[in-house]
């Protein structure tokens, strides 16, 4: 079902601009009122995904009754990587968390059980990592839900260590994060803009926190500290770090690969597009493959000139 108290906070959040335009171009209070009675609340590409529905349904009688509501929460969070927090203010949604909450979780689940694992693009991939990464920082008990419907046996790690069984399954001894190149690549890259995002909006323990080794190349830990002097520098540069799908771009990441390690390159994007800072790190494969999902370390994070 729609969050409608989600939807329409967006639609107030429209409505709004739209009377600031409108009041500067001298509109009449009627013809204004007339207007934002025509707006509605986000729905990307809702015309085609209604008429694709709609063709489905007619070949589909089981259908039903039953329609589509387009909407936007999920992919806005997802396109501006916004992190729960952010999103909870900007839309003044304190009282209303679990609402969100369970919204993001279902859209998770539609994506990872349902959308066949061939059709989905490095984009969706890209998706549904930040929706369990986001997901498990914010409520880890929804995501073991989803892996207790899969697996009825399925125990959290903590609680399994505790009572001392096997944390190794039958046949995790052949998995290997690193096998598949291009879900490898996403969820390193969801890691790197988590850590991005934080440190740009100058949450320094937030991004240090955020990789799994955060050595520096001379065998050093980067400190919060060191993290805001280099916020300082880059804001002198910059007025401030994109991370909007075109700055999400595969084309800004870079990747060398060898048999132990692989290096990522991450430029930087700025709104002038001059993309003169990098993020360098380095992927750390045996750890990766232990651990189950990617052990990076910060190498460098600096301007290239």
């Amino acid at each position: 079902e729609n969050p409608e108290l989600i939807l329409r906070r967006q639609l107030d959040r429209i409505k709004d601009r739209a009377m600031a335009e409108m009041k500067a171009e001298h509109l009449e209070y009627e013809q204004r009122m007339a207007e934002l009675e025509k707006l509605e609340y986000p729905k990307p590409l809702g015309d085609f995904i209604q008429g694709t529905f709609n063709a489905f349904a007619d070949r589909h009688p089981w259908v039903g009754e039953e329609d589509i509501r387009p909407k936007s929460i999920a992919r806005e969070m997802f396109e501006n990587f916004r992190s729960f927090a952010e999103y909870i203010l900007e839309y003044e949604l304190q009282r209303s968390e679990g609402l969100l909450l369970r919204h993001l979780n279902s859209v998770f689940k539609v994506l990872s059980q349902t959308v066949p694992d061939g059709v989905k693009t490095d984009m969706v991939l890209e998706m549904e990592l930040y929706l369990h990464t986001l997901l498990r920082q914010v409520d880890s008990s929804l995501v073991e839900e989803w892996q207790r419907m899969q697996d009825p046996n399925y125990r959290p790690v903590e609680a399994a260590a505790k009572e001392g069984m096997d944390l190794q399954p039958p046949g995790a001894e052949e998995a290997d994060i690193t096998r598949d190149t291009r879900s490898f690549t996403a969820a390193i890259r969801t890691c790197i803009f988590g850590f991005l995002r934080a440190w740009s909006t100058g949450e320094t323990e937030a991004a240090v926190a955020a990789l799994d080794s955060s050595n520096k190349g001379d065998g050093e830990p980067w400190k919060p500290e060191q993290l805001k002097e280099t916020l300082e520098a880059y804001k002198v540069e910059h007025e401030y770090l994109r991370l909007d799908p075109e700055a999400r771009n595969l084309r800004h990441t870079y990747v060398r690969s060898s048999e132990a390690t692989w290096c990522v390159q991450q430029m930087l994007v700025d709104p002038e597009m001059y993309n003169d800072w990098v993020a360098e790190f380095e992927v750390d494969l045996a750890a990766s493959r232990e651990s189950g999902e990617p052990v990076i370390r910060l190498r460098k994070l600096g301007s290239l000139v």
